[in-house]
């Protein structure tokens, strides 16, 4: 029922739509939109390209997930955005274009079971490996914890509860693409070569926390000591070297790339973990980690950012 590819225990990665649980109906949408005054976080960065040594032979990559073996890739003159899409940005989007997401199209979502009040807890239906998990109807990208839930105080927060179809026909509206893995990996890596995590090889240098995952014991008990239980600002904490904010949790990014273990056509990449990420369980915010969803599946930790070819 998890979104990754195997694990040894269950993943707190995104959960697959494919064989979840039965979630039927769909309420009216109703348009929400932005605040005027929202800055727009669009900013891009210019990357030269070159050649960089992608990839991971960690000790703790995830069997399945084929990090390795670290290999030279090479990739083009391309630009980035600096931050993931904010659901200020998103919402101009569907206001412009009308777009309908996934999560409306299907009526429901997951959402992590912690972020809901008790009574959707209890009628809302689990998958059976991942039962942190529920799926909510009429939670959208809108209303990120369903009916009653909203946008407020999150217009700076990435976009949540988007399918790769979404985040790709977001990516043409703004002139660009999804980046590809190899592109991601170049970029998140901010010129470093082979360093564990974005910024170096230290999890929290100093003691300092660099990115928003799970601060306790999961699923049970999240202290949030890096000062955030869900979603972050998207420019919350240091960016890395070439000046990307929160590629390693937050949210989980979309890639372009199909997923080539298992040979599903409908199967895409993710990277850089979530807030939900815990080394006990999801050590994916390793620069290098990778993992996997179908492209019709949307949580609440699963959004992207765009690329733009030179």
């Amino acid at each position: 029922m998890s979104g990754c590819t195997p694990d040894p225990a269950p993943s707190c990665c995104a959960p697959s739509r494919e064989g979840g649980p039965e979630v039927t109906g769909t309420g009216p949408v109703t348009r929400t939109l932005a605040p005027r005054d929202e800055p727009a976080h669009d900013t891009r960065v210019d990357l030269p390209g070159g050649t960089f040594r992608m990839g991971s032979e960690d000790a703790d990559a995830n069997p399945g997930d084929a990090e390795g073996p670290v290999r030279e890739a090479r990739v083009k003159a391309f630009a980035i955005d600096v931050y993931a899409v904010t659901t200020a940005r998103f919402a101009a989007f569907v206001e412009d274009t009308g777009h309908r997401t996934e999560a409306e199209r299907f009526g429901w979502s997951y959402v992590f079971a912690k972020f809901l009040p008790g009574h959707l807890r209890k009628i809302s239906p689990r998958p059976d490996a991942t039962p942190w998990w529920c799926g909510v109807e009429g939670a959208t990208w809108r209303t990120p914890e369903g009916p009653g839930s909203d946008l407020e105080g999150r217009w700076d927060h990435p976009v949540t509860h988007v399918g790769w179809s979404d985040a790709a026909a977001f990516a043409q509206w703004a002139g660009g693409r999804l980046p590809t893995e190899t592109e991601w990996e170049y970029a998140a890596r901010g010129g470093l070569d082979q360093a564990r995590y974005a910024w170096g090889d230290e999890l929290t240098p100093g003691g300092e926390h660099m990115c928003n995952i799970w601060q306790g014991t999961f699923p049970t008990k999240n202290t949030a000591e890096d000062g955030y239980a869900g979603t972050a600002p998207v420019h919350a904490y240091h960016p890395n070297g070439y000046g990307l904010y929160n590629v390693a949790g937050n949210v989980w990014e979309w890639n372009a790339d199909l997923w080539e273990q298992g040979g599903d056509p409908n199967t895409r990449v993710m990277r850089g973990g979530s807030y939900l990420c815990h080394h006990s369980y999801c050590n994916r915010y390793r620069v290098a980690a990778r993992t996997s969803n179908t492209a019709d599946s949307t949580s609440g930790n699963t959004g992207f950012r765009v690329a733009y070819s030179a």
